[in-house]
């Protein structure tokens, strides 16, 4: 088992920047990709980021690209995300989320951050 805390979550100015972080303990050497995923109540789960744990090979969707960058320390178990240029459609809650295999079915996920936009 993995176990994902996220912070940094807040209130923001659009324009504003904000870092989130993402601690994973446990089985950490089963970590292939970590990611971000964003939702809102009533709203799909859209991707966000992800990167290679071992390679750091990053991917982005294109509705942050050049806006948001994400990172690793590995010695920290710890994933950030820096958020910059943020809009208020930036709003979500933000989960961290760590696969054994493809980011895209990741079997651990965090608790959620909150980042609040205003105009």
């Amino acid at each position: 088992q993995v176990q994902l805390v996220e912070s940094g979550g807040g209130l923001v100015q659009a324009g504003g920047s904000l870092r989130l972080s993402c601690v994973a303990s446990g089985r950490t050497n089963d970590i292939y990709h970590m990611g971000w995923f964003r939702r809102s109540p009533g709203k799909e789960r859209e991707f966000v980021s992800a990167i290679g744990w071992s390679a750091g090979s990053t991917y982005y969707a294109d509705s942050v690209k050049g806006r948001f960058t994400i990172s690793r320390d590995k010695a920290a178990n710890t994933m950030y995300l820096q958020m910059s240029s943020l809009k208020p459609e930036d709003t979500d809650v933000y989960y961290c989320a760590a696969a054994e295999a493809t980011i895209a079915t990741p079997e651990y996920w965090g608790q959620g951050t909150q980042v609040t936009v205003s105009s």
